[in-house]
Protein backbone atom coordinates (compact mmCIF):
# COMPACT_ATOMS: atom_id res chain seq x y z
CA UNK A 1 0.00 0.00 0.00
CA UNK A 2 2.66 2.76 0.60
CA UNK A 3 4.29 2.34 -2.74
CA UNK A 4 0.80 4.55 -3.86
CA UNK A 5 0.14 6.12 -0.70
CA UNK A 6 3.56 7.23 -0.42
CA UNK A 7 3.42 9.36 -4.12
CA UNK A 8 -0.22 10.08 -3.48
CA UNK A 9 -0.31 12.82 -0.63
CA UNK A 10 -2.26 14.70 0.57
CA UNK A 11 -11.15 21.58 8.30
CA UNK A 12 -13.79 22.96 8.64
CA UNK A 13 -15.88 25.30 6.24
CA UNK A 14 -19.11 24.53 4.45
CA UNK A 15 -18.26 23.45 1.00
CA UNK A 16 -20.32 20.68 -0.58
CA UNK A 17 -20.45 18.94 -3.66
CA UNK A 18 -24.20 20.31 -4.74
CA UNK A 19 -23.22 23.39 -6.48
CA UNK A 20 -25.32 23.59 -10.20
CA UNK A 21 -22.53 25.49 -12.34
CA UNK A 22 -22.70 24.60 -15.64
CA UNK A 23 -19.22 25.10 -17.10
CA UNK A 24 -17.18 22.25 -16.96
CA UNK A 25 -13.54 21.78 -17.34
CA UNK A 26 -11.54 18.29 -17.08
CA UNK A 27 -8.12 19.79 -16.86
CA UNK A 28 -6.86 21.73 -13.71
CA UNK A 29 -5.50 25.69 -13.73
CA UNK A 30 -2.49 26.33 -12.69
CA UNK A 31 -3.47 29.68 -10.87
CA UNK A 32 -7.11 30.23 -11.39
CA UNK A 33 -8.56 33.19 -12.50
CA UNK A 34 -10.30 35.29 -9.77
CA UNK A 35 -13.89 36.37 -10.17
CA UNK A 36 -14.89 40.04 -9.89
CA UNK A 37 -15.79 41.15 -6.70
CA UNK A 38 -13.99 38.83 -4.70
CA UNK A 39 -12.07 39.42 -1.31
CA UNK A 40 -8.95 39.61 0.05
CA UNK A 41 -7.94 37.61 3.30
CA UNK A 42 -8.02 40.06 6.61
CA UNK A 43 -4.94 39.78 8.79
CA UNK A 44 -4.40 38.35 11.57
CA UNK A 45 -6.09 35.24 10.90
CA UNK A 46 -6.62 32.54 13.12
CA UNK A 47 -7.73 28.98 11.70
CA UNK A 48 -7.50 25.16 12.76
CA UNK A 49 -6.01 22.62 11.17
CA UNK A 50 -6.96 18.93 10.70
CA UNK A 51 -5.24 18.03 14.16
CA UNK A 52 -7.38 20.90 15.94
CA UNK A 53 -4.21 23.29 16.39
CA UNK A 54 -4.89 26.94 16.27
CA UNK A 55 -2.58 28.58 13.87
CA UNK A 56 -2.62 32.57 13.48
CA UNK A 57 -0.98 34.21 10.41
CA UNK A 58 0.01 37.73 10.86
CA UNK A 59 0.63 38.20 7.28
CA UNK A 60 -0.04 35.65 3.56
CA UNK A 61 3.24 33.64 4.18
CA UNK A 62 5.64 34.09 1.54
CA UNK A 63 7.97 31.14 1.79
CA UNK A 64 5.90 28.00 1.80
CA UNK A 65 6.90 24.30 2.17
CA UNK A 66 4.65 21.32 1.34
CA UNK A 67 5.56 17.84 2.81
CA UNK A 68 2.57 16.14 0.00
CA UNK A 69 1.96 16.01 -3.75
CA UNK A 70 -1.61 16.89 -3.12
CA UNK A 71 -0.90 19.90 -1.47
CA UNK A 72 1.38 21.39 -3.84
CA UNK A 73 -0.92 20.52 -6.72
CA UNK A 74 -3.21 22.40 -4.71
CA UNK A 75 -0.52 25.65 -3.99
CA UNK A 76 0.28 25.67 -7.35
CA UNK A 77 -3.13 26.02 -8.55
CA UNK A 78 -3.75 28.92 -6.40
CA UNK A 79 -1.08 30.44 -8.25
CA UNK A 80 2.08 30.38 -5.99
CA UNK A 81 4.64 29.31 -7.60
CA UNK A 82 6.84 31.82 -6.35
CA UNK A 83 6.18 31.35 -2.41
CA UNK A 84 6.59 27.88 -2.87
CA UNK A 85 10.25 27.16 -2.08
CA UNK A 86 10.13 23.09 -1.03
CA UNK A 87 8.10 19.82 -1.76
CA UNK A 88 8.48 16.30 -1.53
CA UNK A 89 10.68 14.06 -3.13
CA UNK A 90 6.99 12.87 -4.99
CA UNK A 91 6.19 15.74 -6.04
CA UNK A 92 5.64 15.51 -10.03
CA UNK A 93 2.97 18.01 -11.24
CA UNK A 94 2.82 20.33 -12.39
CA UNK A 95 5.85 20.46 -14.08
CA UNK A 96 7.15 23.40 -12.23
CA UNK A 97 7.33 21.32 -9.19
CA UNK A 98 9.77 19.22 -10.29
CA UNK A 99 12.23 22.07 -10.15
CA UNK A 100 11.41 22.87 -6.59
CA UNK A 101 14.06 22.04 -3.69
CA UNK A 102 13.00 18.47 -2.65
CA UNK A 103 12.53 18.21 1.13
CA UNK A 104 11.92 14.45 1.72
CA UNK A 105 9.75 11.61 1.86
CA UNK A 106 5.88 12.34 2.89
CA UNK A 107 5.64 9.77 5.71
CA UNK A 108 9.83 11.21 6.85
CA UNK A 109 10.49 14.93 5.42
CA UNK A 110 13.74 15.93 5.85
CA UNK A 111 13.41 18.63 8.54
CA UNK A 112 16.91 19.70 8.00
CA UNK A 113 16.01 20.81 4.33
CA UNK A 114 12.66 22.56 6.10
CA UNK A 115 14.77 24.73 8.40
CA UNK A 116 16.93 25.48 5.78
CA UNK A 117 14.29 26.41 3.36
CA UNK A 118 13.31 29.36 5.45
CA UNK A 119 9.81 28.47 5.25
CA UNK A 120 7.23 30.57 6.68
CA UNK A 121 4.72 27.81 6.62
CA UNK A 122 4.44 24.21 6.21
CA UNK A 123 2.11 21.99 4.73
CA UNK A 124 1.64 18.50 5.34
CA UNK A 125 -0.63 15.89 3.83
CA UNK A 126 -2.07 12.63 4.57
CA UNK A 127 0.87 10.16 4.71
CA UNK A 128 3.03 12.05 7.54
CA UNK A 129 3.91 10.18 10.37
CA UNK A 130 2.40 11.46 14.05
CA UNK A 131 6.23 11.53 15.15
CA UNK A 132 7.34 13.54 12.12
CA UNK A 133 4.52 15.96 12.53
CA UNK A 134 5.25 16.28 16.11
CA UNK A 135 9.13 16.97 15.28
CA UNK A 136 8.17 20.02 12.94
CA UNK A 137 6.28 21.19 15.72
CA UNK A 138 8.69 21.12 17.98
CA UNK A 139 11.20 22.81 16.37
CA UNK A 140 9.06 26.03 16.11
CA UNK A 141 7.79 25.98 12.39
CA UNK A 142 4.60 26.95 11.61
CA UNK A 143 2.96 23.48 10.35
CA UNK A 144 -0.44 23.29 8.87
CA UNK A 145 -1.44 19.44 8.62
CA UNK A 146 -4.28 18.32 6.72
CA UNK A 147 -6.11 14.86 6.12
CA UNK A 148 -8.84 14.75 3.86
CA UNK A 149 -11.28 12.02 3.93
CA UNK A 150 -13.82 12.92 1.64
CA UNK A 151 -14.56 15.27 -1.81
CA UNK A 152 -15.49 17.59 0.58
CA UNK A 153 -12.53 17.70 3.10
CA UNK A 154 -10.75 18.36 -0.33
CA UNK A 155 -12.98 21.54 -1.11
CA UNK A 156 -12.52 23.03 1.93
CA UNK A 157 -8.97 22.70 2.17
CA UNK A 158 -8.41 24.51 -1.01
CA UNK A 159 -10.85 27.41 0.49
CA UNK A 160 -8.94 27.30 3.62
CA UNK A 161 -5.35 27.55 1.73
CA UNK A 162 -6.53 30.28 -0.13
CA UNK A 163 -7.87 32.40 2.67
CA UNK A 164 -4.58 31.71 4.24
CA UNK A 165 -2.27 32.71 1.72
CA UNK A 166 -4.52 35.96 0.43
CA UNK A 167 -5.86 33.80 -2.86
CA UNK A 168 -9.34 33.25 -1.86
CA UNK A 169 -10.76 34.67 -5.29
CA UNK A 170 -8.28 31.42 -6.96
CA UNK A 171 -9.52 29.46 -4.40
CA UNK A 172 -13.06 30.04 -4.91
CA UNK A 173 -12.45 29.80 -8.61
CA UNK A 174 -10.84 26.64 -8.71
CA UNK A 175 -13.76 25.08 -6.19
CA UNK A 176 -16.69 26.67 -8.31
CA UNK A 177 -15.13 24.81 -11.34
CA UNK A 178 -14.30 21.37 -9.08
CA UNK A 179 -18.08 21.29 -8.45
CA UNK A 180 -19.10 21.58 -11.35
CA UNK A 181 -17.37 18.78 -12.99
CA UNK A 182 -19.35 16.70 -9.48
CA UNK A 183 -22.66 17.76 -10.43
CA UNK A 184 -21.78 16.80 -13.97
CA UNK A 185 -20.92 13.48 -13.13
CA UNK A 186 -24.03 13.18 -10.39
CA UNK A 187 -26.49 14.37 -13.08
CA UNK A 188 -24.70 11.70 -15.22
CA UNK A 189 -25.22 9.10 -12.35
CA UNK A 190 -29.15 9.99 -11.64
CA UNK A 191 -29.67 9.05 -15.62
CA UNK A 192 -28.65 4.89 -14.37
CA UNK A 193 -31.15 2.51 -13.40
CA UNK A 194 -29.11 -0.40 -13.40
CA UNK A 195 -25.67 0.55 -11.24
CA UNK A 196 -22.13 -1.43 -11.91
CA UNK A 197 -19.83 -3.10 -9.47
CA UNK A 198 -16.75 -1.85 -9.37
CA UNK A 199 -12.99 -2.99 -7.73
CA UNK A 200 -10.57 -0.55 -7.68
CA UNK A 201 -7.15 -2.32 -7.06
CA UNK A 202 -4.66 0.83 -6.34
CA UNK A 203 -1.62 -0.89 -5.52
CA UNK A 204 -0.56 -4.57 -6.00
CA UNK A 205 -3.49 -6.69 -3.49
CA UNK A 206 -4.70 -3.52 -2.34
CA UNK A 207 -7.80 -2.24 -2.27
CA UNK A 208 -10.09 0.52 -0.86
CA UNK A 209 -13.02 0.52 1.06
CA UNK A 210 -15.52 2.43 3.28
CA UNK A 211 -14.57 6.03 4.83
CA UNK A 212 -12.20 7.18 2.45
CA UNK A 213 -12.35 9.41 -0.54
CA UNK A 214 -11.76 7.09 -3.26
CA UNK A 215 -14.78 4.90 -1.96
CA UNK A 216 -17.20 8.07 -2.42
CA UNK A 217 -16.05 8.59 -5.79
CA UNK A 218 -17.03 5.14 -6.83
CA UNK A 219 -20.44 6.09 -5.01
CA UNK A 220 -20.88 9.90 -6.23
CA UNK A 221 -20.09 8.16 -10.15
CA UNK A 222 -23.26 5.82 -9.79
CA UNK A 223 -20.86 2.37 -9.06
CA UNK A 224 -20.94 0.44 -6.02
CA UNK A 225 -17.49 -0.34 -4.60
CA UNK A 226 -18.12 -4.02 -3.84
CA UNK A 227 -14.90 -3.10 -1.41
CA UNK A 228 -17.05 -1.16 1.01
CA UNK A 229 -17.74 -3.98 3.24
CA UNK A 230 -14.27 -2.88 5.12
CA UNK A 231 -13.07 0.33 6.16
CA UNK A 232 -10.39 1.86 4.79
CA UNK A 233 -7.10 0.49 3.01
CA UNK A 234 -6.77 -2.79 2.75
CA UNK A 235 -5.38 -6.42 0.91
CA UNK A 236 -7.49 -7.96 -0.84
CA UNK A 237 -9.41 -11.50 -0.43
CA UNK A 238 -8.87 -13.05 -4.21
CA UNK A 239 -11.82 -15.77 -3.93
CA UNK A 240 -14.00 -12.48 -2.57
CA UNK A 241 -13.53 -10.56 -5.08
CA UNK A 242 -14.35 -13.51 -7.27
CA UNK A 243 -17.37 -14.44 -5.39
CA UNK A 244 -18.59 -10.39 -5.63
CA UNK A 245 -18.11 -10.46 -9.43
CA UNK A 246 -17.14 -6.80 -10.06
CA UNK A 247 -18.57 -5.77 -13.51
CA UNK A 248 -15.84 -3.35 -13.89
CA UNK A 249 -12.25 -3.35 -12.63
CA UNK A 250 -10.19 -0.33 -12.66
CA UNK A 251 -6.38 -0.44 -11.89
CA UNK A 252 -3.57 2.46 -11.32
CA UNK A 253 -0.53 2.13 -14.52
CA UNK A 254 2.13 2.69 -12.39
CA UNK A 255 1.46 0.14 -9.69
CA UNK A 256 4.11 -2.52 -9.75
CA UNK A 257 4.54 -5.58 -7.93
CA UNK A 258 8.29 -5.83 -6.71
CA UNK A 259 7.91 -9.87 -6.24
CA UNK A 260 6.61 -11.00 -9.40
CA UNK A 261 7.78 -7.87 -11.39
CA UNK A 262 4.58 -7.77 -12.96
CA UNK A 263 1.93 -4.92 -13.32
CA UNK A 264 -1.29 -4.89 -11.88
CA UNK A 265 -3.42 -5.85 -15.01
CA UNK A 266 -0.80 -8.76 -15.23
CA UNK A 267 -1.83 -10.16 -11.84
CA UNK A 268 -5.30 -9.53 -12.03
CA UNK A 269 -5.62 -11.66 -15.32
CA UNK A 270 -3.18 -14.47 -13.61
CA UNK A 271 -4.83 -15.04 -11.04
CA UNK A 272 -7.09 -18.31 -9.98
CA UNK A 273 -10.79 -18.09 -11.17
CA UNK A 274 -10.34 -14.74 -11.99
CA UNK A 275 -10.97 -14.89 -15.13
CA UNK A 276 -14.81 -15.98 -14.11
CA UNK A 277 -15.28 -12.23 -13.16
CA UNK A 278 -17.75 -10.84 -15.29
CA UNK A 279 -15.44 -7.51 -15.64
CA UNK A 280 -12.65 -9.82 -16.94
CA UNK A 281 -14.82 -11.73 -19.39
CA UNK A 282 -16.35 -8.47 -20.45
CA UNK A 283 -12.23 -6.68 -21.00
CA UNK A 284 -13.72 -4.12 -19.15
CA UNK A 285 -10.46 -4.17 -16.67
CA UNK A 286 -9.27 -0.34 -16.91
CA UNK A 287 -5.87 1.26 -16.30
CA UNK A 288 -6.10 5.08 -14.68
CA UNK A 289 -2.95 7.32 -13.93
CA UNK A 290 -2.59 6.49 -10.14
CA UNK A 291 -2.09 10.24 -8.67
CA UNK A 292 -5.14 11.13 -10.26
CA UNK A 293 -7.08 8.62 -8.08
CA UNK A 294 -5.03 8.31 -4.88
CA UNK A 295 -4.17 12.25 -4.46
CA UNK A 296 -6.82 14.30 -2.58
CA UNK A 297 -5.82 17.57 -4.24
CA UNK A 298 -7.34 19.66 -7.65
CA UNK A 299 -6.91 16.55 -9.30
CA UNK A 300 -9.79 14.87 -7.81
CA UNK A 301 -12.34 15.68 -9.96
CA UNK A 302 -10.95 13.72 -13.09
CA UNK A 303 -10.31 10.84 -11.33
CA UNK A 304 -14.15 10.90 -10.70
CA UNK A 305 -14.05 11.29 -14.57
CA UNK A 306 -12.24 8.81 -15.22
CA UNK A 307 -14.16 6.59 -12.82
CA UNK A 308 -17.51 7.56 -14.33
CA UNK A 309 -16.35 6.80 -17.83
CA UNK A 310 -15.03 3.57 -17.04
CA UNK A 311 -18.44 2.62 -15.15
CA UNK A 312 -20.59 4.48 -17.77
CA UNK A 313 -19.10 5.59 -20.80
CA UNK A 314 -20.45 8.50 -22.71
CA UNK A 315 -22.53 9.51 -19.61
CA UNK A 316 -21.02 12.38 -19.28
CA UNK A 317 -21.95 15.14 -21.75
Amino acid sequence: MLTVMLAACGTDNSADTTGNTEAVSTTTPEGSQAPEGAKSTVYPLTVKDATGKEITFEKAPQKIVSTSPAETEMLFALGLNDQIVGVSDYDNYPEEAKSKTKVGGVVEPNTEAIVAAGSDLVVSGISISEEALNHLNSLGLTVFASDPKSVDDVLNEILLLGQITDKQPEATALVDQMKADIQKVKDAAATVTDKKKMYIEFSPGWTVGSGEFMDELITLAGGINIASDVAGWYQINEEKIVADNPDVILYTLDGMDSDSGKTIDQLIYSRAGWDQIQAVKDKQVIGVDGNLLSRPGPRITQGLLAISNALYPGAVK
